[in-house]
């Protein structure tokens, strides 16, 4: 379950980017930021490089975390940031997991599911990231 979890928040992040201030000047790599600077950091650009996660980061491939989030980011702890990161993380990241392993816990022990023929793969950026269209899926008694 946490793999598959992993893998959806890292091809759908919540959030598209975050914009960050930064409070003096910092070094990175051979940029030099200056202070009262902001920068946005776009993680569904992190999340789909392939130089991060492969020639086939645009597929679904839950495999990827088998072995935990830092042997699937290298131990990159910057490659994988669905919740951002640092002291300005989203305070909500371990209810949000839980809640959804739970929930998906509940409907798997009673339902098998597939998505409708009428499904379209839209996602859209709202202020989270949202199925333009909802989601259409068919539930099927267990």
């Amino acid at each position: 379950m946490n793999m598959v979890v992993n893998e959806t928040l890292r091809l759908y992040s919540p959030v598209a980017a975050v914009t960050r201030k930064i409070k003096k000047e910092v070094r990175l790599g051979k940029l030099v930021l200056p202070a009262n600077l902001e920068i946005v950091i776009p993680i569904i650009a992190l999340h789909h490089d392939p130089q991060l996660w492969g020639d086939d980061v645009h597929l679904f491939k839950p495999e990827r975390f088998v072995e935990g989030i830092a042997s699937a980011t290298k131990y990159n702890s910057a490659a994988f940031i669905p919740f951002s990161m640092g002291p300005r993380f989203c305070v909500g990241m371990s209810f949000a997991t839980t809640e959804t392993k739970v929930a998906l816990s509940m409907i798997l022990q009673r339902y098998a599911f597939t998505l409708s023929p009428t499904y379209v793969h839209a996602p859209f950026p709202v202020i989270t990231l949202q199925p333009q269209h909802g989601i259409q899926v068919m539930l099927h008694p267990l």
